[in-house]
Parts: C-alpha cells; sequence; structure tokens
C-alpha cells in the first residue's frame, strides 16, 4: 500500500471463498489494510464470493478481478467502487528487485498496472 494514497481510505470487505469454505474480513482504516480470517463483518461495504483458486488467478497476474466480476465467476455485493479505491492505493514492486547489494535482476524494468501481470511462464517453450 502507498499510504499517502490510501490516507482518508475507510472500508470493509467480506471476503468468502466458498471451495475451501474460507471467510476473510478486510478493513482499510488509518492508510492500514488488515485482513483476519475466520471473520465476517455485519455490516460490510462490500462483499466479494469467489472460489479460491480464481482468487489464486487473480495474485499471480493471470486473471484480473474486474475480468472475473464483469464474467459472473465473482459475484459481489455492496459498493463495487470500493475495488477501484483499493487498486488505486497499491504500490507495485518489479519481480526482481534488489534484497541485498548485488542481488538486483537483470529484467528489464518495465511498469504495469498492478493487478495485471504477464502471462506465466509455460514449462518447455522456446
Amino acid at each position: 500500500m502507498i499510504a499517502k494514497k490510501a490516507e482518508g481510505m475507510k472500508f470493509t470487505i467480506n471476503l468468502i471463498t466458498p471451495d475451501n469454505d474460507e471467510k476473510y474480513v478486510i478493513e482499510m482504516s488509518n492508510a492500514t489494510l488488515t485482513n483476519i480470517k475466520g471473520f465476517q463483518s455485519e455490516n460490510p461495504d462490500l462483499t466479494i464470493t469467489m472460489n479460491r483458486s480464481d482468487l489464486d488467478y487473480v495474485m499471480m497476474g493471470v486473471k484480473t478481478l474486474d475480468e472475473l466480476i464483469k464474467t459472473g465467476v465473482v459475484k459481489t455485493k455492496g459498493n463495487v467502487k470500493i475495488i477501484a479505491q483499493l487498486k488505486s492505493a497499491l504500490d507495485y514492486f518489479e519481480m526482481g528487485f534488489e534484497i541485498l547489494p548485488g542481488t538486483a535482476s537483470k529484467m528489464v524494468e518495465k511498469k504495469t498496472n498492478p493487478f495485471q501481470q504477464d502471462e506465466p511462464a509455460v514449462w518447455g517453450a522456446e
């Protein structure tokens, strides 16, 4: 999260993943995003219901949350504009960032949307 961009944001999201029967409450407050597994808010601003397998695809950048909502794979209830707010405060890290001096990747630097990554490499592709 970019704290300066998240200042003033305040919302609560219930996330439900029915394929593995998990529930989370996600809260943005004081420019901090937190989540608690096993809990749900009684009055969320938004509820997102999606299979964990689809969430994995979103986190890997194979699919976008917007695409899955549009196709009906992901169900929402409440203020979906919160998703755009959340995306606007996310920071993007290059995969080859330097952890220790001299460990930086030789990858070509490029700026991308934090919710859209290159397709994963295909094993055996040239």
